[in-house]
C-alpha cells in the first residue's frame, strides 16, 4: 500500500495577524497554507526539481473550526493526496496541540520556473512525496 509523506509545518502568528475580534483573521490562514504546502515540496522533492518548479494555487477551500490567538502554538500538517499531470491535490490541517482549528483542501498548478507554464510533475519525483 502506498502512503504519503505528511510534512509538519510551525505557525508564528504575528500581532499583525490578529483582527479587531481578538484572534487570527481567516485570511491569514490561507497564507498558512501557501508557506506549509511549499514547505513540503523543498523538503521532499529533489533541490533541482525543487529550483526548476514553482506552485500557484488554483483553489482552496477551507473550513474553520475554532479561533487561533497571539500566543498559540500552531502547526500545519500537509498531506498531499495525489498528483495528475502538473496538478497537485492537498489536505491541511490546522490544530493547537490536538485541536482542529482549521481543515483545507486545496489544489496547485506547478509551473516550470523560467517559462511560467504548467509544467507535469514528473513520476520520479511524485516517488519523493509516498511511501511504501
Amino acid at each position: 500500500m502506498t502512503t504519503t509523506r505528511t510534512h509538519h509545518h510551525n505557525i508564528g502568528i504575528l500581532p499583525a495577524d490578529i483582527d479587531f475580534m481578538g484572534h487570527v483573521n481567516n485570511a491569514r490562514y490561507l497564507g498558512w497554507v501557501q508557506d506549509a504546502v511549499i514547505a513540503h515540496w523543498q523538503k521532499l522533492a529533489p533541490p533541482q526539481v525543487v529550483a526548476e518548479h514553482l506552485w500557484v494555487a488554483l483553489k482552496h477551500e477551507i473550513t474553520y473550526r475554532k479561533p487561533a490567538f497571539l500566543n498559540d502554538d500552531v502547526i500545519a500538517t500537509v498531506i498531499l493526496q495525489k498528483v495528475e499531470g502538473a496538478r497537485a491535490f492537498y489536505d491541511t490541517l490546522i490544530k493547537r496541540g490536538e485541536v482542529v482549528l482549521a481543515e483545507v483542501k486545496s489544489s496547485w498548478c506547478c509551473i516550470d520556473a523560467k517559462t511560467l507554464r504548467p509544467a507535469r510533475v514528473a513520476k520520479d519525483t511524485v516517488t519523493h512525496f509516498f511511501g511504501a
